[in-house]
């Protein structure tokens, strides 16, 4: 029953994998997620931000990535993170499927007005990097003493 199917022409299905290709290309450059697990472009790394009254914390789920190798900057409240992450694959190898991300990526996180750009520190561990951004003094809430 299935004997008919080792002779086969790959042809057809080497032409499959190339449209499929140039759908990817065609379709991948867009807003929009290009699977169904996919997340859409520029959203690499992930990204959680969150405050206190004394600082805003930035985490950066960067697996995979040398830290020495990121570029850190923040002006005029823009936190900016700049890096790539290369991954090694086989050269000569057919890949059908590759959703970890590999390449350069910018991200830009706006900060509350209130953030003192001096007192920044930026640790990474376990491929999570962590900034931390204190407030100023002055917009930091105070405790009034009443006489």
């Amino acid at each position: 029953m299935f004997g008919s199917l080792s002779s086969f022409d790959g042809s057809l299905f080497d032409e499959f994998r190339r449209m499929e290709r140039e759908m990817d290309q065609l379709f991948g450059a867009g807003p929009w997620p290009s699977g169904i697990r996919s997340v859409a472009r520029g959203s690499y790394p992930p990204i959680n931000v969150g405050s206190t009254p004394e600082q805003v914390d930035v985490y950066l789920f960067t697996a995979g990535i040398n830290p020495d190798s990121l570029n850190i900057t923040i002006q005029q409240n823009l936190l900016t993170i700049d890096g790539e992450r290369r991954l090694i694959t086989e050269e000569g190898a057919n890949y059908y499927r590759k959703e970890r991300f590999d390449g350069a990526f910018h991200r830009v996180v706006t900060l509350p007005d209130d953030v003192n750009p001096d007192k920044v520190d930026a640790s990474y561990s376990e491929g999570v990097l962590h900034i931390t951004i204190q407030r100023r003094e002055a917009a930091k809430p105070r405790q009034i003493k009443v006489n």
